[in-house]
C-alpha cells in the first residue's frame, strides 16, 4: 500500500475552532472506520504554543492515489473546511 502524510492546516478566522469542533465527532468516526480497514497509521492535533488545535496531521495508506482521492472528498475536515491548507506528501512509516 501507497503510504502517504497528510497535513491539514485550520482556518485562522474567528470561526475556525467552532467549525473543527463542530464536525470533530464525524471526523473521528471516519477515523476509526479508517483504523478498521487497516488505512489509518496515526494521526493526530497539531498545537500552537499556548496549547490550541491549529491543525491536523495523518499518515494514511491506500491501495491508490484514487483511493485516497475518494477518502479526501469525504473527509469531514475539507467538506466542513475545517482544514484550510492541505499538503499530502507520499511518506514511508519506518520499519525498525
Amino acid at each position: 500500500m501507497k503510504q502517504y502524510l497528510i497535513t491539514g492546516m485550520d482556518g485562522t478566522d474567528e470561526s475556525a475552532l467552532e467549525r473543527r469542533m463542530s464536525v470533530r465527532p464525524l471526523h473521528f468516526e471516519k477515523a476509526k472506520a479508517l483504523k478498521a480497514s487497516g488505512n489509518f497509521v496515526l494521526g493526530g492535533a497539531i498545537l500552537d504554543d499556548a496549547g490550541k488545535m491549529k491543525g491536523s496531521m495523518m499518515v494514511v495508506q491506500f491501495e491508490s492515489d484514487a483511493a485516497l482521492k475518494a477518502w479526501m472528498a469525504e473527509e469531514p475536515y475539507i467538506l466542513g473546511q475545517v482544514w484550510q491548507q492541505i499538503e499530502v506528501k507520499p511518506f514511508k512509516v519506518a520499519d525498525v
